[in-house]
This record gives C-alpha cells, structure tokens and sequence, in this order.
C-alpha cells in the first residue's frame, strides 16, 4: 500500500489541479463541523470558507494542506450526495472566478478582489 502511495505522490499533475477546491450545491444550512467531517476525510485541512451571503450560499472553497489530498477530496467527492444534494466540486481558478466576481461571492476571497461587505464564517 505504502508504495502505491509513493507512486502516485511521484505522478505528474494536470495544471489546473491545485489546493483550494469551490464546491457548489450544498444545502443552505450545513455547518462547518460538517464540512470538516466531509472533506476532512481526504486529508488535513487549512480553511473552509462557506458563503452566507443571498449569492454565496450553497458554495464553499475548500483548502487543503498538501496537492494530493485536495485531488483526491475532487476525485471522490464529485457528485457525492448530501442532505439530497449532489456536490460539485471543482478546482479553484481564479482567472475564471474573478471574471464573475462581485461582493458576497466566494471568488472574492481567494481571488485576490477585495470585496467589501463580504460575509463569511469558518
């Protein structure tokens, strides 16, 4: 098992994968304990962010410590079912996120905006 492991730490990574996921359609009223049981599975988290603004909500940005557990959490928690909803979890892009930004969104943290009034918890 451990040199499986080893093998797929040594792969080579598409360019869009990277730490931070943007996971869409989940249910309004999830709380961040559940988030971390979720995707806390997958490896050591830094920071969930979860929007709570009338335009964020039912989006969250996911930022994992290391690469390879946040491709993993991508790989397995797409379309993962919660609470009768199907995630979908995408690698953060800022040059996508920003296009779309406006204050509220979750692009507007991690995508270097500054947007006034944005509301978020942790």
């Amino acid at each position: 098992m451990a040199a499986a492991a080893q093998r797929a730490r040594n792969q080579r990574l598409p360019p869009e994968v990277n730490r931070a996921l943007f996971v869409r359609n989940l249910p309004f009223n999830i709380a961040s304990d559940e988030m971390y049981d979720i995707f806390g599975k997958y490896g050591p988290i830094r920071q969930i962010r979860i929007g709570t603004t009338k335009e964020a909500r039912g989006t969250a940005y996911v930022v994992y410590e290391d690469i390879y557990d946040a491709k993993n959490a991508c790989d397995h928690l797409s379309g993962f079912n919660v609470a009768n909803r199907y995630l979908i979890v995408l690698y953060f892009n800022p040059v996508r996120q920003n296009k779309k930004v406006r204050p509220g969104l979750p692009g507007a943290a991690l995508g270097g905006v500054d947007a006034p009034g944005r509301c978020w918890h942790v």
